[in-house]
Formats: C-alpha cells, sequence, structure tokens
C-alpha cells in the first residue's frame, strides 16, 4: 500500500490530514483498493468550503485565552484545572494503563463498535502520537492520543474513565491541549475528527457548544471494490428499511448507504 493511505474498519483512508488534496487518480486509488481486498475508498476534497455540505470535520482554528469563552465555561474549566492535572506523558505510560481506561471508557457508549481487544488497541500505539494524560490524585484516568501533521493536530481518541466525567476532566483536557496547540504551537487549526456516521457525537457538539469548536464543511467521496459496488446499488433503495432494523449487520450496511446517500446528493447540490 501507499504510505499515505491506511486500513480502516475494512476500507481505506488518507494517512494525510483533509487540507491535504488526495493526489492519486481513481485508477490508482482502485487498484489499492484491490490489492488490500477492501471494501471501499474513503476521502475529502473542498476542506473548509464556504458552500455548506452535508459532510465536515469539527475543528477550531483561532488561539484563544481563558476570557474568551462564556462565564459558565470558565467556571467548568477552573474546576476541572483544580480537580486534574493535565500533562504530555510518554506512550510506555499508556501501554501500561491506557487499556483498562479505553475498556471503561467504551462499555459507557452506546455504539456499534465492538471493543478492541488489548493486542490490537496496542497495536494502535504504534506511529508518531502524542500522548497526553489526565491524572487525579497522582493516577491517571483519561489520556488522549493526538497526531500532528503538517499544519494540524488530529485529536484521534479521547478517552476518560465515566467515574470522574461529572469532576470536569474533559474541559481541563481540552483547554489544556487548545491552548498548547494553538496558542503555544502556533498550528493552524485542531481537529476532532470527520461527522461521526456510526453513532451520534455528543463530543463534536460539546466542542461547538462550550470551546467554539467549527463544522469545516468538505465533499465526501467513496470509491468502491466492484463488487461492492454492485451490491451497494441493489441495496440503496431499500437504506431507510435497513437502518430501522436492530441488528449489528444491519445496523453496519446502514452506515454504508447512509455514506452513499451524502455522496448521491452532492451530485446535485
Amino acid at each position: 500500500m501507499k504510505a499515505n493511505w491506511r486500513k480502516y474498519n475494512g476500507a481505506i483512508i488518507p494517512l494525510e490530514p483533509p487540507h491535504i488534496q488526495v493526489k492519486e487518480l481513481k485508477s490508482e486509488i482502485q487498484e489499492i483498493i484491490e490489492r488490500e481486498n477492501v471494501f471501499f475508498a474513503r476521502w475529502v476534497s473542498d476542506f473548509d468550503s464556504k458552500k455548506q455540505t452535508n459532510f465536515w470535520y469539527v475543528i477550531h482554528d483561532s488561539p484563544m485565552q481563558l476570557s474568551d469563552y462564556s462565564t459558565n465555561t470558565r467556571n467548568q474549566i477552573r474546576k476541572g484545572l483544580n480537580n486534574f492535572q493535565i500533562k504530555i506523558i510518554d506512550k510506555s505510560v499508556i501501554e501500561i494503563e491506557g487499556y483498562d481506561i479505553y475498556t471503561s471508557a467504551f462499555l459507557a457508549y452506546n455504539t456499534l463498535l465492538r471493543l478492541k481487544s488489548k493486542e490490537v488497541f496496542l497495536k494502535e500505539l504504534d506511529g508518531e502520537w502524542e500522548f497526553w494524560g489526565v491524572y487525579f490524585k497522582g493516577n491517571l484516568i483519561g489520556y488522549s492520543q493526538n497526531k500532528i501533521v503538517d499544519i494540524c493536530c488530529d485529536y484521534s481518541t479521547i478517552k476518560i474513565h465515566p467515574d470522574y466525567k461529572r469532576m470536569y476532566p474533559s474541559y481541563a483536557l481540552f483547554f489544556v491541549m487548545n491552548r498548547y496547540y494553538l496558542n503555544d504551537k502556533k498550528l493552524k487549526y485542531i481537529s476532532d475528527g470527520a461527522r461521526s456516521l456510526v453513532h451520534q457525537s455528543n463530543i463534536q457538539e460539546f466542542l461547538i457548544k462550550k470551546f467554539k469548536f467549527r463544522k469545516a464543511f468538505c465533499h465526501l467521496h467513496i470509491l468502491y471494490s466492484p463488487k461492492i459496488k454492485i451490491l451497494i446499488n441493489i441495496l440503496y433503495p431499500f437504506r431507510n428499511f435497513i437502518k430501522i432494523v436492530n441488528l449489528n449487520l444491519f445496523q453496519k450496511v446502514g452506515i454504508v448507504l447512509k455514506q452513499e446517500e451524502i455522496v448521491r446528493k452532492q451530485l446535485n447540490e
């Protein structure tokens, strides 16, 4: 596989952040799909378009001080900072303590995703990551796994033990990280990722409401393997029925059909 693509949940997606245009031709991407035996490739174009679309990334691109937030949010940030210590940590800390936090956080979700094995969890720590720890009385209770590429930082994975959520750890974590990457490092933007199609993303709504993140609109592109393309065309007319069937397989197919619906609607915009 070319170095700028990676496998993700049966698909391939770009390794580079969304503001960097995918360079491969569709024929080249199709070759990668077939060689890697995945269902489809997914990427975006026209990142941070002035025109509103039905696909987006949730980003923040302006340095801020504590005084820039609402009174309520400032109070919650202060409480979080008083309760927790936020600092950059070594990967070895996550290797030893992170899986228990991940498991506790995951089991509190309502999601179609499956709990990762510890082997998979550890493998996904490989690469150029920056790790932040959330500490309560000297004990790690949360972490963030971030990737800096070019002019941006992606908040790839954030997990906080649910027992501590009412003590405002996420307020402290986001405030310290945002200040570090935007104010101190002077990156162009930070990102919490793309619009979630698996489940409603409470964290993205939280960031928009509390921390003044915004939607950076873009256009979604999907390229399927030939067999999957045929299947998508057959199932697409039944997408509204499929998405209400409360079975895991139907729900997963429904997510792929939702992607297809987004792409088709773009053609009519």
